[in-house]
Order: C-alpha cells, then structure tokens, then sequence
C-alpha cells in the first residue's frame, strides 16, 4: 500500500510542475500570438479533454510529464511549397500526398515535408490512425467547418501570410527565447512563491537541539525570497558540478531519479501539507534548473540553437539537430540508469 501512495503521490507532484512548466510555454506563446494546438499532461497517446480557442486540453493515458505543441516549432529549413499546398488542400478539403504532389510538380518527399509542416502548423489535420493512405484535411472549426470540408481560398497568400505570423518560427529571435526559456522560469519562480508561503505565511516547526522544545517560527516575505533564491543557486552549483570530473561523480552518488523522488515524497506527505509543498518546491527548482541545461532536447538546448543560428544567421540542419539531440538523450539515459540502480540499493537496503 504504502508503495501505492508513493506512486500517487509523486505522479500528483510531477504533474502539478510539469502543468506550471508547460503553462509558461503555453502563455508566452499565445501572448505573442503563437497558435498552440495542444496542452496535454502525459506522454502522447491517447487522450481525453476538451478544445478551446483551439487549442486541445486534457490528459493522456500515461500521465507522466507532459506537453505544449507549440506551433511552427519544427526544425530545418522551411519547406518552400507550403502556399500552393495549403492553397490545394483548402480548394479539395481532403487531399492525398500522391495527389499533392502531381498538381504541384514535385517529388513525394517534397509534397510530404510541405503536409507534414503545415499539419504542425495546425493549419491541416494530420492522417487519421485508421487511414490507409496518407490523407490531410481541412482542420475543423465549430460552426464555421467540418473537418475535410472544402473551404476554397479567395487570397491564398494572403491566408498562408496569416497562418504563417501565428508560427514560432516567424517570430524575433528575443520572443523566440522567451517562449523557450519560461517554462524553467515559471518553475523557479513557482518555487519562491512556495518558500514565501511557507516561511512566511504557514511558517515551520524549530526544535532545539539542546531542550528538544519545539517552536513556530516563520521570516519575512523579503528574507524568504532570499531564501528561496540562495536554494536555486545551491542546485544550479550542483548541477554545474555534474560537468567537472572531479566532482561528478559525486553529485550522482547524492542525487535521486524518480524511485527515490517516489520514496522521499511519501515521507514528506506524512510530514504534513507545509512539507509537502517544500517537496514539491524543490522539485520544482531542480526541474527547472535542469531544464535550463544548454543540452537539446532540453529547452536550454534548443535555446542555445537559438543563439547558434542568430551567430551563423544560417539554421542548423535537422541531420545536425538530430545528431545533437541523439546525444544529449544517450547522456540523460545513462545518469538515470546509474541513480535508479542507486535508489533501489537504497530502497532494498534502507539506506535513505
């Protein structure tokens, strides 16, 4: 049982973060007019929720982690057919990749990166899983169209110039970054507020080491956000210690993958709500600080390809991003191979 409410009670943590994480990304892109398709906690699957202003919200089958489809996000150059393509498929309002192609005089792989794209755009409906055929459609809109319903363009470039400003990709490269950067950010700053909270608002519980008397105390607001920012820095010391030889290997050894996190979660939940949300408070710190890691696919690393292409005024390849990604992924696995095999020592032996 109590491995159960372990389970439960970080699953209920991770998602609590990961829905302020993914909040950052969310708000900041639809501040400056981005088009978000999907908001989801869990992995991609299947899923159930509800649509509004267009965007998909819910919660997926496996409810770990979760998601922005932020449009316009794709990598690599931009697929120069996109305007003639979305002028097609809005003309037949259900098209066939083959059919694509031959009205347009290109090759399939061409006529698919130009679908492809502009289903992550939101502008067409990807292929249904029970498709047999490659099969792209006009996307659904209440009261106005029917998914696949025709919807002839009077000013196609006019329309691809509209769905095109709602991208990602067309917008400066400092709103770029602050969509990137402000699902760590909300993290961290979700994390100060949580130490307001606490040391100011609940307060703790003090013993005395020498009487053993116990005493409620709590700090001001200004000196618990000191506080709180003194405990980010102590994480983003450690984290940078993962990358020196020297110490690395000691920062592992102290550091606990998402058994142990599982573990320690359970112990603070019958601590009470006050510790409790300090879990979770330093949770969040650690996933925001990770987050910010200059390592793709992590939102540090897609920043600093962010900087690269700004540097080179040139976009890295896909092939290149992919390389990138590959490795940053393989590097990941390994540290999470290496502390899960720790935690279960831990957790076998009862060495917390």
């Amino acid at each position: 049982m109590d491995v159960i409410v372990m389970i439960l009670c970080l699953v209920v943590v991770l998602s609590v973060l990961v829905f302020i994480h993914e909040g950052g990304h969310y708000l900041t892109a639809r501040a400056f007019g981005v088009r978000v398709t999907e908001f989801m906690i869990g992995l991609p699957g299947p899923r159930v929720g509800f649509t509004w202003h267009g965007t998909k919200f819910g919660v997926t089958a496996v409810p770990l982690g979760g998601y922005a489809r932020v449009c316009g996000m794709e990598p690599g150059a931009e697929s120069p057919h996109l305007e003639q393509t979305m002028a097609f498929a809005y003309e037949r309002g259900t098209v066939y990749l083959e059919d694509v192609a031959a009205h347009l005089g290109i090759s399939d792989d061409e006529a698919y990166a130009a679908l492809d794209e502009l289903t992550e755009w939101g502008t067409l409906a990807p292929p249904h899983r029970k498709d047999k055929h490659n099969i792209y459609r006009t996307p659904a809109i209440k009261g106005v169209r029917a998914e696949g319903a025709p919807d002839p363009l009077d000013d196609p470039h006019a329309f691809y110039e509209s769905e095109r400003r709602q991208q990602y990709r067309s917008l400066p490269f400092w709103k770029r970054s602050l969509i990137l950067l402000a699902g760590p950010l909300v993290n961290l700053l979700f994390a100060v507020v949580a130490f307001v909270l606490i040391f100011s608002v609940m307060g703790v519980d003090v013993q005395n080491t020498q009487t053993g008397e116990i005493t409620h105390m709590s700090i001001g607001p200004l000196e618990a956000v000191v506080a709180g920012f003194s405990y980010i820095g102590a994480v983003v010391v450690s984290v940078a210690q993962l990358f020196n030889p020297a110490t690395a290997s000691q920062v592992v050894e102290s550091s606990v993958s998402v058994v142990g996190m599982a573990v320690i979660s359970k112990s603070y939940l019958d601590a009470g709500l006050v510790y409790l949300l300090y879990f979770t408070a330093m949770i969040s710190v650690s996933l925001g600080v990770m987050n910010l890691l200059p390592i793709p696919p992590l939102d540090g690393g897609r920043f600093l390809v962010e900087i690269v292409q700004r540097i080179r005024r040139k976009e890295v390849t896909l092939k290149t991003l992919n390389y990138i990604s590959m490795a940053g992924m393989a590097l990941f696995i390994c540290f999470f191979l290496v502390m899960v095999n720790q935690d279960v020592q831990r957790f076998v032996f009862g060495n917390w």
